[in-house]
């Protein structure tokens, strides 16, 4: 890239009133009383998010190609179209209780991208796509991230496709339904990088008053569920000595899963956040005792060594107590550490744009954990009020929109070039 031609597009800046007024509009599809959205995926309300950026992608010149789990790509053109796009996007469905930025954001960033690039007449070597993935929340099917999983090969389309809701309505049906069933193979489609961009959805940024996270990589997540089995027993009659509490087993090893995470930090993350009691009864000392155990860290390494301690802690509990503790594994998700120069090209561009900034992580999965697995990924996270997510009250500063998106452009520029005049 010729140098007169990096010094030209030093001065580009998205139009942030455009971003947050293509926001607001989206979120009156399937607006809540309270000010949040409701627009799970593959309802009549999803096609009506789907069809608006669709619309706003072709009035900026983009075409649209739709693959047959729904994942819908736009295109703008490169000089180079021979070349694999570089790509942004993130998903449009909410959850049930979502907010307006949620995946949201990071679709619109990339529209807004290519609005910019249309206003100042500027030509990219590579095109740049713009991407929202279906079923990413995963909150009426699972899997979760349906769309970019399918893409990546982590399930197959088939698997996707007889997925049911409550109601026993299937993907394959309401995709038909909906008219968001393409004729593209997930997969077919390369990608040359990937950014997305992100709210925080948890409250470092804010707290370290900084307004770009240069996101190094996603957490991996193990899931087990734990049962402690004792003996129930009156509550009166019964001695302390004499009893095998599993309730009183199964807080140690609870407590045990928050201390593991302290005993390996920044990024360790324990929760303890379903329990099932057995018999459930006031004056029944607790027979049974199921919880779930959620570890995370930024390795594999530490979460593997975090559930260690957390094994070793519950053979130790059930010799003194007395009890049975069976831990089992019921999910995992390795870590996934995004490539160095995506990660790199995000911190220069918060740089030359002045924006304050830090290393983050993400204790959250998203669609570019997957596509880390087939490109070159990076993400850009801005803060969120108090963190909060996945929740009506969910908010971000429209300087913060602004910025994030402002920092994509330019990291998307680096990756795809510019076309010499």
């Amino acid at each position: 890239m010729d140098t007169k031609v990096k010094t030209d597009i030093g001065h580009l800046r998205i139009d942030g009133q455009r971003l947050w007024d293509s926001l607001m509009e989206l979120a009156q599809i399937g607006a809540t009383p309270k000010g949040g959205v409701c627009r799970l995926t593959l309802t009549d309300l999803d096609k009506q998010g789907r069809d608006l950026v669709t619309g706003w992608a072709r009035e900026a010149g983009m075409s649209v190609t739709i693959d047959k789990i729904g994942n819908v790509f736009m295109r703008r053109p490169g000089r180079d179209d021979s070349l694999p796009p570089i790509m942004t996007g993130s998903h449009i469905d909410t959850q049930p209780t979502g907010g307006k930025f949620d995946g949201n954001y990071g679709v619109l960033a990339g529209i807004e991208v290519v609005r910019t690039l249309n206003d100042h007449g500027i030509e990219t070597e590579a095109p740049i796509e713009v991407a929202f993935w279906t079923n990413e929340e995963g909150s009426r099917f699972v899997p979760v991230m349906m769309g970019s999983g399918v893409f990546a090969k982590a399930f197959t389309l088939e698997h996707a496709y007889a997925a049911t809701d409550t109601e026993g309505k299937t993907v394959k049906g309401e995709l038909e339904r909906i008219g968001y069933v393409g004729e593209q193979e997930p997969g077919d489609h390369p990608i040359g990088a990937y950014f997305e961009t992100h709210i925080e959805q948890g409250p470092v940024l804010e707290d370290n008053d900084k307004t770009i996270g240069v996101v190094s990589g996603v957490l991996g997540i193990r899931w087990f569920d734990c049962t402690v089995t004792g003996m129930e027993a009156h509550a009166g009659p019964t001695p302390m000595a004499l009893r095998k509490d599993a309730m009183l087993a199964a807080t140690r090893i609870m407590q045990d899963v928050v201390a593991a995470a302290h005993r390996h930090p920044p990024h360790g993350r324990g929760t303890v956040g379903m329990v099932q009691v057995f018999p459930n009864s006031r004056n029944v000392i607790p027979g049974r005792v199921k919880f779930s155990i959620d570890l995370r860290n930024s390795t594999d390494e530490l979460v593997d060594a975090m559930a260690a301690e957390v094994k070793a802690l519950a053979d130790q509990v059930a010799r003194e107590h007395g009890v049975q503790v069976q831990i089992d594994l019921v999910s995992s998700y390795p870590a996934q550490q995004f490539h160095a120069e995506c990660v790199e090209a995000v911190g220069r561009a918060a740089a030359s744009l002045g924006y304050s900034h830090m290393p983050a992580v993400s204790g959250a999965g998203h669609d570019a954990v997957y596509m880390a697995k087939l490109a070159p990924a990076g993400m850009i996270f801005i803060p969120c009020k108090d963190g909060i997510s996945h929740n009506e009250i969910e908010d971000a500063q429209p300087a913060h929109i602004e910025a994030g998106c402002n920092v994509l452009l330019h990291a998307m520029l680096e990756r795809a070039g510019v076309a010499a005049g």
